[in-house]
C-alpha cells in the first residue's frame, strides 16, 4: 500500500499554485517513488505533487496501456510553451475529483519544457492523450482543477453533490 494520500475536492490545498523545485535530492527521488506507487495503486495515469499535499512543481505520468510494461515519466517545473488547436477531452476524470467525469476543452497540441528526475532538460511535443494528461497535471500545479474548465452549471451540480456527501459523513 502506498504511503501518500490523494487529497480530494473541496480541499483548499488543491487550489494553491505550486512553487518551483530548486534542488533535486534524495528526498525528491523518494517522493517521486511514493507518488508513483500512489498513482499506480489509485489507479491513475497522472499525478501532480499538489495532489499528495506537496506544494512543489512536479508531476508524474504513465499513459502506457495497463497490460504493457510501465513507463513512469517525471517532469519537474513543467511549463507549456506552445498551445495549438483545440480538442474535446471526452469523459475526463481526476483522482482528486472523485466520482465525476466531464468533457473538457483542451489544446490539441502542446510543447512542454521542464527537467527530468535527474535534472536534465526536457522538451515534449505532445498531442492526443499525452497532451491532455500533461495539460491536466500542469493545471493542478497552477491551482486549477478540471472542473474549473467545465460549464458553471455542471460545476455547481458537482459541488452541491460533494457538499451533501460531506454533510452525510
Amino acid at each position: 500500500m502506498s504511503e501518500l494520500e490523494i487529497i480530494t475536492y473541496p480541499n483548499k490545498f488543491l487550489l494553491r499554485p505550486t512553487t518551483p523545485l530548486e534542488n533535486i535530492d534524495g528526498r525528491v527521488q523518494e517522493m517521486i517513488d511514493k507518488m508513483a506507487a500512489t498513482m499506480y495503486e489509485a489507479p491513475g495515469v497522472g499525478l501532480a505533487a499538489i495532489q499528495v499535499r506537496w506544494g512543489k512543481s512536479l508531476l508524474i505520468y504513465d499513459i502506457s496501456p495497463p497490460d504493457e510494461k510501465r513507463q513512469l515519466n517525471v517532469i519537474i517545473n513543467p511549463r507549456i510553451i506552445v498551445r495549438e488547436g483545440e480538442v474535446l477531452s471526452e469523459n475526463e476524470g481526476c483522482l482528486s475529483v472523485p466520482d465525476f467525469r466531464s468533457d473538457v476543452k483542451r489544446a490539441a497540441k502542446i510543447l512542454v519544457e521542464g527537467v527530468d528526475r535527474e535534472g536534465n532538460p526536457l522538451r515534449i511535443d505532445a498531442e492526443g492523450l499525452l497532451a491532455i494528461v500533461l495539460q491536466h497535471e500542469i493545471d493542478h500545479l497552477n491551482g486549477t482543477l478540471f472542473i474549473d474548465r467545465i460549464s458553471t452549471l455542471k460545476r455547481e451540480m458537482y459541488k452541491r453533490r460533494m457538499k451533501k456527501k460531506l454533510r452525510m459523513k
